[in-house]
């Protein structure tokens, strides 16, 4: 388990630039600021400049043309960037995954005030609203939150191509477009959805825990020629998020970590707001909280592993909201086993799975460095 403390610092032979990693300030970027907070970075041997941007586009071109070198994402970027849906195709690989769950539905204090409690009575008011569409924001069509909004607004018999709007936005303005109007409901990561129950604007209909169980929300997601020429420094930036993701998901160290995000500059004055998912209880702004053991997973559950069931989930997901054709789901398959996983491109990992009853594939780019 880590703790704060003086760590003995290595540094690794040839290294002069620090790797650049990107990130949005969500609570689930907390195993970033939580590493940088407690010197994990250099204890494992690697200098690192965090780079604040300001939404999963932006982090998207920044790693395809080479403006960052790693960056915090939403998963279903590995699938996007792969097989080049909206950019140039980019062999990206996502060796580690940050955490599993973050994420709510918030609808509007006037859908609350018009009798909307579930995506059931959501339907009805839709039905006898003929003089407007309803509009929903979410931050990717790739992300969780767009399969997550989806299925929720299709459990109560709404069909999402016809009866709503569906809009991305940046996670940061996602609330202030509930305030002022420009939508009625949102799917987005902590701190937004307890930011509108704070502010009186909204309320939280929905977690992601419940509506996919076990689902993997943020990735390290670098490229495969990074990590064949940088094979050490990317071994050290996973050794030392590992650390962090065990202690964020540590129930008696998530005061720290509430700390830690707050001190950071990022939250500036949302300390007692990024309790709620973190400490709890998490205020849904409906007389009712709910405890949020499970609600972010930092390290519980194989949650750092990309694993198979989980890049199936992503895939599946791809298929069933129409981003891939059903014919396309083989090569998706392919693209996503060489993407997804921890032992495709270091050489130590791919010796031990070559004793495994059913071997990764092999990448014969892969890393000719020994982690």
């Amino acid at each position: 388990m880590p703790q704060r403390s003086t760590f003995s610092k290595s540094s690794l032979a040839g290294v002069v630039q620090p790797v650049r990693i990107g990130f949005i300030p969500l609570v689930d970027c907390a195993p970033l600021l939580v590493a940088r907070h407690m010197d994990l970075f250099s204890k494992h041997g690697v200098r690192v400049e965090l780079n604040c941007e300001v939404g999963w586009a932006t982090i998207r071109e920044k790693l395809l043309y080479g403006q960052l070198d790693a960056v915090h994402a939403i998963a279903g970027l590995v699938l996007a960037l792969r097989l080049g849906l909206s950019t140039p195709p980019c062999r990206v690989v996502a060796p580690f995954v940050f955490n599993l769950h973050g994420n709510a539905i918030t609808l509007s204090r006037d859908l609350w005030n018009r009798g909307v409690r579930d995506s059931a009575s959501l339907k009805k008011l839709i039905r006898s609203a003929f003089s407007r569409r309803f509009t929903f924001g979410m931050v990717s069509r790739y992300s969780s939150h767009y399969f997550l909004l989806r299925q929720w607004l299709q459990s109560g018999g709404i069909d999402v191509e016809k009866d709503v709007r569906i809009v991305a936005l940046p996670p940061t303005q996602m609330a202030s477009s509930l305030a002022e109007g420009l939508i009625d409901g949102y799917c987005v990561g902590e701190p937004w959805n307890s930011y509108a129950v704070e502010r009186g604007i909204g309320w939280i209909a929905a977690t992601s825990e419940q509506l996919a169980p076990g689902h993997p929300e943020k990735v390290l997601l670098t490229t495969e020629r990074f990590v064949t020429t940088h094979a050490e420094e990317s071994q050290a930036i996973i050794n030392a998020l590992k650390e962090a993701c065990e202690f964020c998901d540590v129930r008696e160290n998530r005061p720290e970590v509430v700390r830690v995000l707050a001190d950071s500059g990022y939250f500036t004055g949302y300390e007692k707001i990024l309790q709620r998912s973190l400490v709890g209880p998490l205020d849904l702004g409906s007389d009712k909280s709910v405890a949020v053991a499970d609600f972010h997973i930092f390290h519980r559950r194989e949650a750092n592993t990309p694993t198979n069931d989980r890049g199936r989930w992503l895939l599946e997901q791809f298929i069933a909201h129409g981003l891939l054709a059903s014919d396309q789901y083989t090569d998706a398959a392919s693209a996503l086993r060489e993407a997804w996983t921890a032992e495709l491109h270091f050489p130590k990992a791919k010796a031990a799975a070559s004793n495994a009853p059913k071997p990764a594939k092999s990448n014969k780019r892969s890393s000719k460095t020994k982690v």
